[in-house]
Protein backbone atom coordinates (compact mmCIF):
# COMPACT_ATOMS: atom_id res chain seq x y z
CA UNK A 1 0.00 0.00 0.00
CA UNK A 2 1.12 3.58 -0.62
CA UNK A 3 1.16 6.43 1.92
CA UNK A 4 -0.96 8.47 -0.49
CA UNK A 5 -3.58 5.69 -0.55
CA UNK A 6 -3.70 5.53 3.25
CA UNK A 7 -4.30 9.27 3.59
CA UNK A 8 -7.99 10.00 3.82
CA UNK A 9 -9.02 6.45 4.73
CA UNK A 10 -11.74 6.28 7.38
CA UNK A 11 -10.56 4.66 10.63
CA UNK A 12 -13.24 2.24 11.77
CA UNK A 13 -13.57 0.01 14.83
CA UNK A 14 -13.61 -3.67 13.97
CA UNK A 15 -16.55 -4.77 16.12
CA UNK A 16 -18.96 -1.86 16.03
CA UNK A 17 -17.97 -0.24 12.72
CA UNK A 18 -17.80 3.15 14.46
CA UNK A 19 -15.78 5.71 12.52
CA UNK A 20 -13.29 7.34 14.89
CA UNK A 21 -11.66 9.57 12.30
CA UNK A 22 -9.71 9.74 9.06
CA UNK A 23 -6.03 8.98 8.43
CA UNK A 24 -4.26 12.32 8.09
CA UNK A 25 -0.71 10.99 7.77
CA UNK A 26 1.60 8.15 8.71
CA UNK A 27 4.68 8.60 10.87
CA UNK A 28 7.79 6.46 10.53
CA UNK A 29 10.83 5.35 12.46
CA UNK A 30 13.36 5.75 9.66
CA UNK A 31 16.12 3.80 11.41
CA UNK A 32 13.83 0.80 11.96
CA UNK A 33 12.18 1.23 8.55
CA UNK A 34 8.68 0.97 10.04
CA UNK A 35 5.47 2.94 10.25
CA UNK A 36 5.11 3.77 13.96
CA UNK A 37 1.66 5.34 14.08
CA UNK A 38 -1.03 7.12 12.14
CA UNK A 39 -2.22 10.64 12.80
CA UNK A 40 -5.99 10.71 12.79
CA UNK A 41 -8.24 13.72 12.18
CA UNK A 42 -11.03 13.18 14.66
CA UNK A 43 -14.58 12.46 13.62
CA UNK A 44 -17.41 14.73 14.74
CA UNK A 45 -15.27 17.56 16.07
CA UNK A 46 -12.75 15.45 17.98
CA UNK A 47 -9.13 16.60 18.21
CA UNK A 48 -6.37 15.20 16.03
CA UNK A 49 -4.98 12.07 17.67
CA UNK A 50 -2.36 9.42 17.05
CA UNK A 51 -2.82 5.68 16.97
CA UNK A 52 0.08 3.31 17.50
CA UNK A 53 0.65 0.93 14.58
CA UNK A 54 -0.10 -2.03 16.86
CA UNK A 55 -3.70 -0.74 17.25
CA UNK A 56 -4.47 -1.44 13.59
CA UNK A 57 -6.03 -4.72 12.58
CA UNK A 58 -5.84 -4.08 8.83
CA UNK A 59 -5.34 -1.39 6.20
CA UNK A 60 -7.47 -1.89 3.13
CA UNK A 61 -8.49 0.09 0.06
CA UNK A 62 -11.69 1.34 1.74
CA UNK A 63 -10.81 1.69 5.45
CA UNK A 64 -8.26 1.22 8.20
CA UNK A 65 -9.63 -1.13 10.85
CA UNK A 66 -8.75 -0.87 14.54
CA UNK A 67 -9.70 -3.05 17.48
CA UNK A 68 -12.74 -1.78 19.38
CA UNK A 69 -10.77 -1.23 22.60
CA UNK A 70 -8.32 1.13 20.90
CA UNK A 71 -7.74 4.40 22.71
CA UNK A 72 -6.11 7.21 20.69
CA UNK A 73 -3.20 9.05 22.27
CA UNK A 74 -3.91 12.75 21.87
CA UNK A 75 -0.54 14.26 22.78
CA UNK A 76 2.47 12.04 23.31
CA UNK A 77 2.81 10.24 20.00
CA UNK A 78 1.51 13.05 17.81
CA UNK A 79 4.08 15.42 19.27
CA UNK A 80 6.96 12.94 19.23
CA UNK A 81 7.20 12.66 15.42
CA UNK A 82 6.11 15.93 13.85
CA UNK A 83 7.84 15.36 10.51
CA UNK A 84 5.64 14.68 7.51
CA UNK A 85 7.68 12.43 5.25
CA UNK A 86 5.75 13.10 2.02
CA UNK A 87 7.36 15.98 0.12
CA UNK A 88 10.43 15.79 2.38
CA UNK A 89 13.82 16.47 0.85
CA UNK A 90 15.93 13.30 0.38
CA UNK A 91 19.68 13.32 1.01
CA UNK A 92 22.26 10.55 1.11
CA UNK A 93 24.51 10.16 4.13
CA UNK A 94 27.17 11.85 1.96
CA UNK A 95 24.94 14.91 1.42
CA UNK A 96 23.94 14.15 -2.19
CA UNK A 97 20.46 15.27 -3.28
CA UNK A 98 18.01 12.49 -4.20
CA UNK A 99 14.96 14.64 -4.89
CA UNK A 100 11.87 14.82 -2.71
CA UNK A 101 9.60 12.07 -1.42
CA UNK A 102 6.67 11.62 -3.79
CA UNK A 103 5.24 8.52 -2.06
CA UNK A 104 6.21 5.53 0.05
CA UNK A 105 5.16 1.91 -0.33
CA UNK A 106 4.68 -0.01 2.91
CA UNK A 107 3.48 -3.46 3.92
CA UNK A 108 -0.01 -2.88 5.36
CA UNK A 109 0.35 -5.90 7.65
CA UNK A 110 3.72 -5.16 9.24
CA UNK A 111 4.23 -1.46 8.55
CA UNK A 112 7.62 -2.21 6.96
CA UNK A 113 8.76 0.49 4.51
CA UNK A 114 9.32 -1.21 1.16
CA UNK A 115 10.15 1.55 -1.33
CA UNK A 116 10.59 5.31 -1.30
CA UNK A 117 9.50 6.99 -4.53
CA UNK A 118 11.32 10.25 -5.17
CA UNK A 119 11.37 12.81 -7.94
CA UNK A 120 14.64 11.19 -9.09
CA UNK A 121 13.68 7.50 -8.84
CA UNK A 122 13.09 4.68 -6.38
CA UNK A 123 15.05 3.95 -3.19
CA UNK A 124 14.72 0.60 -1.37
CA UNK A 125 13.23 0.97 2.11
CA UNK A 126 16.17 -0.80 3.75
CA UNK A 127 18.37 2.21 2.89
CA UNK A 128 16.57 4.55 5.32
CA UNK A 129 18.78 6.09 8.00
CA UNK A 130 16.90 8.99 9.53
CA UNK A 131 14.22 11.66 9.27
CA UNK A 132 14.45 15.17 10.66
CA UNK A 133 13.27 18.73 10.10
CA UNK A 134 15.57 19.15 7.12
CA UNK A 135 15.45 15.86 5.21
CA UNK A 136 14.96 12.14 4.97
CA UNK A 137 18.42 10.58 4.98
CA UNK A 138 19.27 7.37 3.10
CA UNK A 139 22.40 5.26 2.66
CA UNK A 140 24.47 6.01 -0.41
CA UNK A 141 24.70 3.46 -3.17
Amino acid sequence: MMFSQAQGLPVVTLGEADEIGVVKSLAIDAEAGLVTHARISGARGRKETALDWSAFHAFGPDAALVRSDTAPDTATQAASTPHDVLRARVLTEDGDERGTVKDIAFDPGTGRIETIYTALGEIPGDRLLGLGDYALVVRSG
